[in-house]
């Protein structure tokens, strides 16, 4: 019996070996199965000398069966125990891989994100600037409308500007031409340098001999006369100076034969008078206007041109 329970203790004893070995301590391969079955038949033949019972025997049976089971367990767990590791190793290679990868990725994640921030920024500024070229834009354009408005209404002025120039330009024409066509007629003439003409006991027509101008000749100094070239409305005056005392001074305008105008003076102690005389006459072509000295009546004149008879064509009819 003694030998029986030492030879369980053993049993136990290389069953905790094997479970030891399979966390790092003994391993299966110090103790085989062969081993146990040689200590088994061992106790057994000991048993058969000492007359071991058959409960005893059936129970070491049942004891081998039991440790030849964890034994198979035990080399089935290492087989697992080394797949794992061996996946394990794998999986950390991978893993190894994996974090590498991670760390490029966090890298360039990084630098991305760097980027985005800088272009954030540069997209910030260019928004600002585009803000402000479309704040200009805006600008420009309200100055361009402003432009284009005074450019219309500087078109337009200059289009009345140039119609009225027109206008005008035709207008100068048609009195270039009306002008062309219009005779020059204008006289202007003083009565001699010889100091007094008259009294004389009839009346007679004055003749102007001194010519200051006679433009289309229309005055005659040889007959005193002047005849209208043209139908049309024309101007007259005549103007005296007499410094002589005590002497009668007059004159009088004939239109033909017909006296339109009478003016005399007396010149008393102060000797110094004048006479002046104007009109405007409607002549048909052929008409003639002249002056006449009264009888008893003189004029004075000389190289000053006190006294002076003048008319010029106003506009033809």
């Amino acid at each position: 019996m003694r030998r029986a329970a030492a030879f369980l203790v053993l049993l136990l004893c290389l069953y905790w070996t094997r479970a030891q070995g399979e966390s790092g301590g003994v391993t299966g391969n110090d103790i085989t199965q062969a081993e146990v079955q040689s200590e088994i038949l061992g106790v057994k033949a000991t048993s058969d000398q000492t007359n071991v019972t058959p409960d005893i025997w059936a129970e070491l049976k049942e004891l081998r069966d039991m440790a030849i089971k964890h034994s198979v367990e035990l080399s089935n767990s290492k087989s697992k125990m080394e797949k794992l590791e061996q996946e394990n190793t794998a999986i950390q290679a991978r893993l190894t891989a994996s974090e590498s990868k991670n760390a490029v990725l966090e890298t360039r994640m990084n630098a991305s994100e760097n980027e985005m921030v800088k272009l954030k920024i540069e997209n910030a500024v260019l928004k600002a600037r585009m803000n402000t070229s479309e704040n200009v834009m805006e600008e420009l354009k309200k100055e361009n409308t402003d432009l284009q408005s005074r450019v219309t209404s500087f078109e337009d002025k200059s289009t009345v500007l140039e119609a009225r120039m027109t206008a005008n330009e035709n207008e100068v024409e048609e009195l270039k031409r009306q002008n062309a066509d219009r005779p020059k007629v204008a006289f202007s003439l003083s009565l001699t340098d010889d100091g007094q003409v008259g009294p004389f006991n009839t009346d007679i027509t004055l003749k102007f001999s001194r010519v200051i101008s006679n433009f289309g000749q229309a005055y005659s100094p040889t007959t005193g006369h002047f005849t209208a070239p043209v139908r049309g409305v024309y101007y007259f005056s005549l103007n005296t100076l007499d410094f002589r005392k005590n002497v009668w001074s007059g004159f009088c305008l004939y239109h033909n034969e017909k006296r339109l105008l009478y003016n005399d003076n007396y010149n008393d102690e102060h000797g110094y008078t004048r006479l002046s005389s104007s009109l405007v006459l409607q002549l048909e072509k052929g008409d003639v206007v002249y002056m006449v000295l009264p009888a008893n009546y003189s004029l004075y004149d000389n190289t000053n041109n006190g006294t002076t008879f003048k008319g010029f064509l106003l506009f033809p009819l």
